[in-house]
């Protein structure tokens, strides 16, 4: 990267200061947007503004990374962490996080995917697990233990915390049915204090007995734009879609895009390049269903949807 100078910063790309009005307007009705994740380097001069992350001169990766979650508050009010689906991060993780962000900021995060695995994936990073069935699938006194007692002391704090569970197949589960009991049992098990909500990925799953498993323990459906399940917008015709006083949604990829595509089409995330006029309206439907109910809604958008997630974001609510 080019050095920057510390005092001549470049106008931001768009009017950051008046989009963060606007959000913090929604967020006082109970209306949160903000990214999938926040360290992204294609957002300076956009979200982020240079100079404040140069060392002697020049942008340093390192301050950027540890310190931009403060700027990025800033203008957002709710970020999510796709960070902690890889791991069980450690208190004293949470702790470094928590201070670098200021209070105001509302997080949502991903649970460990050594809860919502069935299998594991044969690919190399899960070295002689790959491939291999997971015993820690849908254990709640793992995921208690691990997770939600490290969390405690920030509940205040967090928006919601997300169950993604991949696409199965058929020798993960034969019927639908089978995951549905699986997700009952862990669901009656888990403490109160936090929102839970799940996102699935098996379009077939999207039945009346799904929902009311989530309803069952006020928990949420995730409204997820992503490459091989129905639009947000078909997602919420569904009568039973609605299963708790909160709303989540996820607008990750176009349908039919793979993430793989999305990722070397969009890449560095410094501009809109596929404009998804479906999902922006299918967002703002969900906006003016959580208003006139007068229940919160957390509404997360990725940079592979279209590009640029705050380019999105400043769409959706214009």
């Amino acid at each position: 990267m080019e050095n920057l100078s510390l005092f001549d910063d470049p106008p931001p790309a768009f009017d950051r200061v008046k989009l963060a009005g606007k959000l913090r307007a929604l967020a006082e009705k109970g209306i949160y947007l903000g990214g999938s994740s926040w360290k992204y380097e294609g957002w300076l001069g956009q979200i982020y503004t240079p100079s404040r992350y140069a060392t002697r001169g020049k942008f340093s990766k390192k301050r950027f990374e540890e310190t931009c979650i403060a700027e990025y508050a800033e203008t957002f009010p709710l970020v999510c962490g796709d960070f902690s689906f890889y791991q069980f991060p450690s208190p004293q993780f949470w702790q470094k996080l928590f201070e670098a962000a200021p209070p105001t900021l509302k997080f949502g995060l991903k649970v460990p995917e050594e809860i919502t695995c069935r299998r594991f994936p044969d690919h190399p990073r899960y070295g002689p697990r790959a491939g291999q069935d997971n015993e820690a699938f849908l254990n709640a006194d793992m995921f208690d233990a691990l997770f939600l007692q490290a969390l405690a002391p920030y509940a205040s704090r967090i928006a919601v915390l997300i169950f993604e569970f991949g696409t199965f197949s058929r020798q993960a589960y034969e019927e639908p049915q089978q995951f549905f009991a699986d997700l009952d049992a862990f669901l009656s098990k888990l403490p109160k204090g936090f929102r839970y909500s799940v996102e699935i990925r098996n379009e077939t799953y999207l039945l009346p007995e799904y929902f009311e498993t989530l309803r069952r323990h006020n928990v949420a459906h995730v409204f997820n734009a992503w490459t091989r399940m129905p639009s947000i917008a078909r997602q919420m015709e569904l009568p039973e879609a609605f299963t708790t006083d909160f709303t989540v949604a996820r607008a990750l990829l176009r349908q039919g895009r793979p993430y793989e595509l999305a990722v070397k089409t969009f890449s560095p995330y410094t501009e809109t390049k596929d404009e998804n006029s479906e999902t922006r309206s299918a967002l703002r439907n969900l906006m003016v269903h959580a208003q006139r109910r007068g229940q919160p809604a957390y509404l997360f958008v990725n940079n592979r949807l279209e590009g640029n997630s705050p380019l999105t974001i400043e769409a959706v609510v214009e």
